[in-house]
């Protein structure tokens, strides 16, 4: 089936991690003069699957856990938040959940993410040949998976997988440098994980880093869309993004706020703009609603608990005077 028609099933199998976040409280403080801390879940993947069950969505995350209390946290919060478990497993072992503490603020910003022997990297061929994908409209992942294996050949078995079971491969290119042996390596694997995708979100540093150079990022993308992927968007921060379908290229802008910090607007983009699609909204519109949910998560505390409602979004939407002109 066709990227959109996948999409419209709103019914999501999403690989990928979930951790825990810390963040000092209130906002506004360093890390090193913290008392008191915000918890909350995070992980590029979950995080997007907990946006899409906040749109009405339907989401099932595949990884692994560790069987201790930041594990059994991560289990609970999939819980609360709706998101299908049934794929995620907790291991024994020196394997351990990962664990972001991060600052809520912009000046000086903090982020520390501890991924060393990382439980979500243990995924392997068997985890993923054990899901039935028929029950599936789309599968979702962030390029985080692709940095260490087992994790790396499951996730490429997942979407041999899904492509035989007819579901499109949503791809969020999703660099850390820190999670990867090195850019070699790294660049080789995103590249390779983009050409067998069917819809590829990244910004324009990411794709620079496939393309060689950030001056060839935006060309990158291009080829992508013209060679295999029915949708790139490729995202420039405060410069809005370009989306590509095709020989067709759309500019958007973005709704400027104040924010607080600069974590999870990625996750957010990508789960209002899929589920803007499964409502059937043209591309420009699932675009915009996309930046509009990054713009909300920036301004606010916490990343999962920050992602909207549609409720939330459309009260944004009619109360900012964006987007930004292009």
């Amino acid at each position: 089936m066709s990227a959109i028609e996948g999409i419209k099933k709103r019914d999501f199998l999403v690989i990928g991690r979930v951790g825990m976040d810390l963040s000092p409280d209130p906002a506004g403080q360093r890390t090193r003069d913290a008392k008191t801390m915000m918890v909350a879940m995070g992980g590029s993947s979950a995080n997007i699957a907990a946006g899409l069950v906040k749109f009405g969505c339907k989401a099932a995350l595949v990884t692994k856990v560790s069987d201790d209390a930041v594990g059994w946290y991560c289990l609970d919060q999939l819980d609360r938040y709706g998101v299908d478990r049934s794929h995620v497993d907790a291991i024994k072992g020196e394997c351990r959940t990962s664990l972001a503490i991060y600052e809520t603020r912009i000046e000086e910003h903090q982020s520390v993410i501890y991924r060393n022997n990382a439980a979500d990297f243990q995924l392997d061929m068997a985890d993923v040949e054990a899901v039935d994908y028929s029950r599936y409209g789309a599968l979702i992942t962030a390029g985080t998976v692709f940095a260490a294996e087992p994790s790396r050949s499951a996730t490429f078995r997942a979407f041999e997988l899904a492509r035989a079971a007819g579901l499109p491969i949503i791809f969020d290119v999703d660099y850390r440098p820190y999670s990867w042996p090195s850019p070699q390596v790294a660049e080789e694997v995103l590249s390779h994980a983009g050409s067998l995708s069917d819809l590829i979100v990244g910004n324009d540093e990411e794709f620079g880093f496939m393309a060689g150079g950030i001056d060839r990022g935006l060309d990158k993308a291009r080829d992508l869309a013209r060679s295999g992927a029915s949708i790139v968007v490729y995202k420039m921060g405060p410069d809005g993004a370009v989306t590509f379908m095709g020989d067709q290229e759309v500019r958007t802008g973005i709704y400027p706020v104040t924010a607080l910090k600069p974590t999870g607007a990625g996750d957010s983009f990508m789960a209002g703009l899929l589920a803007s699609l499964s409502e059937g909204r043209e591309i420009t519109e699932a675009v915009l609603r996309g930046s509009a949910c990054a713009s909300i998560v920036v301004s606010q505390p916490g990343c999962a608990p920050a992602m909207p409602t549609a409720a939330e979004l459309d009260a944004f939407l009619n109360s900012h005077p964006g987007p930004t002109a292009v």
